[in-house]
């Protein structure tokens, strides 16, 4: 199986499937909701559409990189993964604060998973 990428852009892709497994570029919201819970929300929906389209699924997860503007977001945040994520699957997580690409940006979140369809 070769490299295939999706949604090719000058700077990045938005996803990377090689061997079986799915790489998505770091998702941020594209919302305009300033607050973290409604900006996590959006994140997890990128990613929920992300991954169908690369033939995979939140039930595949293989990691998760969750980076916060301000760690003191992480109980908000959590509130809306625990809702989000599939009982019995949750992938491997960090969450770490970082300075993001954006002011308005309270989070970004970079996710692997394993494909499970041809995309």
């Amino acid at each position: 199986m070769g490299l295939q990428r999706l949604h090719v852009a000058a700077r990045y892709s938005e996803a990377a499937i090689f061997n079986g497994v799915v790489y998505l570029a770091g998702m941020v919201p594209e919302c305009e909701a300033t607050d973290i819970r409604n900006q996590t929300a959006d994140v997890l929906a990128q990613i929920d559409h992300r991954l169908a389209e690369a033939g995979s699924s939140k039930a595949h997860l293989l990691r998760v990189q969750v980076y916060l503007a301000d760690i003191h977001d992480i109980a908000a945040m959590n509130e809306v993964w625990d809702a989000w994520v599939t009982p019995g699957t949750a992938p491997p997580r960090a969450t770490v604060q970082a300075a993001l690409s954006a002011a308005d940006y309270r989070i970004e979140i970079v996710a692997t998973a394993v494909q499970i369809k041809a995309a």
